[in-house]
């Protein structure tokens, strides 16, 4: 990027601020590599095509989690219902074992750890990663997709969590 269109970027602290007027989808993604299970909680999840089925999710750099997840073979994609803010909450703290009670998982196909209790899983393989800006691009092909017990999701506004309360 050259300086001149650089300088023209908002800071940080602004972007942040005006990004949290969008509501997104709260997912945490999960792998066993090494059969050490490690995940970590999205907000930046997005369906990326049809054919082939791929879907994306971004990843801080300084993730500590980030090293772990990309040795995988294989990651689920576990989209939290709409009372799961404390999972949200837990995957994305640092220094807990976020695989322990009162956290409940299983492991799936492939091994990959799925959470119990979500409104889907999407089972992936590795497919595309690039650095972005402070970030990794990961993008994944989905191989198995399955609706949970509830369809109400999770979602991430203001700062917060929340639950999608749909009108009439």
């Amino acid at each position: 990027m050259s300086e001149a269109v650089a300088d023209r970027a908002v800071d940080a602290e602004g972007f942040r601020r005006v990004m949290s007027a969008h509501a997104a989808g709260v997912v945490v993604v999960t792998a066993r590599p090494e059969n050490v299970p490690v995940g970590l909680t999205a907000t930046s999840f997005s369906s990326v095509s049809l054919n082939p089925p791929l879907v994306s999710f971004y990843v801080d750099q300084n993730s500590t989690t980030w090293p772990w997840l990309r040795k995988a073979d294989s990651f689920a994609v576990n989209v939290l219902a709409g009372d799961q803010a404390e999972v949200a909450s837990r995957f994305a703290r640092k220094g807990v074992d976020r695989f322990a009670p009162p956290t409940s998982w299983r492991p799936g196909p492939v091994g990959v750890p799925l959470l119990d209790g979500v409104s889907a899983h999407l089972i992936c393989t590795p497919h595309t990663t690039l650095e972005v800006g402070d970030h990794h691009l990961v993008v994944g092909l989905v191989t198995d997709a399955r609706i949970g017990p509830t369809a109400k999701p999770l979602l991430y506004h203001g700062g917060r969590f929340g639950r999608f309360i749909p009108n009439g």
